[in-house]
């Protein structure tokens, strides 16, 4: 029933208008992983990773397809494989395209992300190797936001493509959803290889499952494990009409000629070999294990200077105890930059869950503190820097909170804390916030019983920082459904309603285009009404559809009925109006 379960985008992240545009949590999210970062993060939610990697073990092939359509010739497709080919192997495939042409001028994307992995253990259980292959390219054109917000009213530009925007414009621009040229955008590609092997030391068994069959069983001791992951990554701007007039204003870039070609784009290649030792206290437990290792790694790019070529030796450790009986979970790790160009960098992070009863669920508590050096785009040797700050200190972010989860309600409550906070104070130049920033946040989800076949799912969290802080949050973001649900007939599982979003007025974010990063800003407040959304999602078996009708809150009756009253995901940037949108999706045994 929940459509965040389907689409690319979840509910609690605001997009620029479009499928695949940029994108940022409505909840602050603060980025507090140690080590080298390029610093390109406004699309992180569309890319494949290699944790998001899911190893299958399958007695029968398993396959899932789906499709989407939506207005603006909005399209994603994704599928799934996988499949034991013997005992011992597991292989499978994951592939997802997002094409979308925006309803307004210069906002076409065109994301392509693939995963390719595999699992093997040897026969006595002793060794075992798992190998994923990701990656991902990502195609999006910025127009920089609308000219003027008043252009949303004129009865004359009911059309949003006859509404001029900043960057690009109707000249250089063709909604057609097979052209994947970005003339005025970013594109942003990556490709990793992962591979890790491992020898278990330990003690043997045996089962004679009949007189032909014996199982072997092995409870390891010891493990030792070796890890490599190379990476490679391009980010490139490329403005192939730029107004010298605007990025002189925005930039601070002066260009040749009135019209001229903007091009910025950075390379980087990173390797890793990671050698660790696992210790199993409970030898008939593997979810209680000690592990500690070392890591080295080397990355060359691009820079300002030419290539360069930097290297990194983290030490990392970490000890994880599962009971047998599932009613604890503590998780304890930790890593250290020993040397290297983000030297000094660290992150501790501590979890206890207890699982209670089936009455009053699970209680988890968390702790985490990370001290790491700034994205390298702000860095004075990055290409994407064209301002003259650089040279930050550390970030540090300490955050710890608690959530509580059982069949009535589920509550968490979180606070983050962040010094030495880097941000863009425009749309160039970087700046060090001086003074800590504490965000405080708490929330609930609960599930209440109108009727018989009447639900309402309401999810609401609020948001506390102080109002000077370059971090800016609502204080309130709540999500609200409301469904008629039941099973029906003899396979229909069906769910039919109204969903409703809403957050109160804030100075969102805006947003640079050749940085591809959000900015704080503390002059335009956005203020917008819910969200609203009709739908009917079903199930027949391994068969899922969906119909919505979106943004109805932008209905307009004056001038004539339109869809035309848009909300903003940030200054100048309108989201969509009416969206119809159509989606089906099958998982099958083959």
């Amino acid at each position: 029933h929940d459509f965040d379960n389907y689409f690319s985008i979840p509910s609690g992240w605001l997009y620029l208008g479009n499928n695949g545009s940029a994108a940022r949590p409505i909840v602050f999210t603060p980025y507090r992983k140690p080590g080298w970062d390029p610093g390109f993060h406004a699309f992180d939610l569309y890319r494949y990773t290699l944790e998001g990697t899911k190893f299958y073990k399958t007695s029968r092939p398993f396959s899932m397809l789906s499709y989407q359509l939506a207005s603006g010739k909005e399209q994603m497709l994704k599928a799934m494989h996988t499949q034991n080919p013997g005992p011992n192997l597991n292989l499978g495939f994951e592939y997802r395209l997002i094409s979308a042409s925006g309803l307004f001028v210069t906002q076409n994307t065109n994301h392509n992300n693939y995963r390719l992995f595999g699992q093997y253990q040897g026969k006595r259980k002793r060794y075992a190797a798992s190998a994923v292959l990701v990656g991902n390219t990502i195609r999006a054109s910025e127009n920089g936001g609308i000219q003027n917000d008043s252009f949303l009213l004129d009865p004359n530009r009911k059309d949003r493509f006859t509404i001029p925007v900043n960057l690009g414009g109707a000249n250089e621009f063709r909604q057609n959803p097979f052209v994947t040229t970005v003339n005025t955008g970013n594109t942003y590609r990556d490709a990793s290889f992962f591979l890790r092997q491992s020898y278990d030391i330990g003690q043997r068994d045996s089962v004679a499952v009949n007189d032909s069959t014996t199982e072997y069983l092995f409870y390891p001791r010891l493990r030792l494990q070796y890890s490599f992951l190379t990476n490679t990554s391009s980010y490139q701007f490329r403005d192939i009409s730029a107004d010298s007039v605007i990025y002189d204003k925005w930039y601070g870039v002066t260009l040749p000629s009135p019209r001229d070609t903007f091009l910025l784009k950075e390379r980087w290649r990173m390797m890793s070999h990671d050698f660790s030792i696992m210790q199993f206290p409970d030898a008939k437990n593997p979810a209680q294990f000690l592990l500690a290792g070392i890591t080295y790694q080397q990355i060359k790019g691009n820079t300002k200077a030419g290539n360069e070529s930097f290297n990194n030796l983290k030490l990392h450790a970490e000890y994880r105890n599962r009971t047998r009986n599932k009613k604890w979970d503590m998780l304890l790790s930790g890593e250290f930059y020993l040397a290297g160009i983000t030297e000094g960098d660290y992150a501790v992070e501590a979890t206890l869950d207890r699982y209670l009863n089936a009455k009053w669920g699970h209680i988890s508590l968390f702790f985490s503190n990370s001290s790491r050096t700034p994205s390298f785009v702000f860095d004075q040797r990055s290409v994407f820097n064209l301002g003259t700050h650089g040279g930050f200190s550390k970030e540090n972010i300490t955050s710890f909170g608690a959530t509580v989860s059982n069949p009535l309600v589920t509550l968490f409550f979180r606070n983050h804390l962040v010094a030495n906070y880097v941000y863009l104070r425009d749309y160039y130049q970087a700046e060090q916030y001086g003074n800590p920033i504490n965000v405080i946040q708490a929330g609930a989800s609960k599930k209440i019983r109108l009727g018989k076949r009447w639900n309402w799912y309401l999810d609401a969290t609020m948001q506390q920082t102080d109002a000077a802080a370059p971090v800016k949050v609502p204080l309130l973001f709540t999500r609200n459904r409301i469904a008629f649900e039941g099973r029906f007939f003899k396979n229909l599982n069906l769910s039919t309603g109204l969903e409703a979003r809403y957050f109160t007025p804030f100075k969102a974010d805006g947003y640079t285009p050749v940085m591809g990063r959000f900015v704080p800003q503390d002059t335009l407040t956005i203020n917008n009404l819910p969200d609203v959304a009709a739908f009917a999602h079903f199930r027949i078996r391994g068969f899922t559809g969906y119909i919505r009708v979106e943004n109805l809150n932008t209905a307009r009756f004056t001038d004539g009925f339109s869809f035309t009253n848009n909300n903003f995901a940030a200054p100048l940037y309108p989201t969509q109006g009416m969206i119809f949108r159509f989606g089906i999706q099958w998982w099958f045994v083959n």
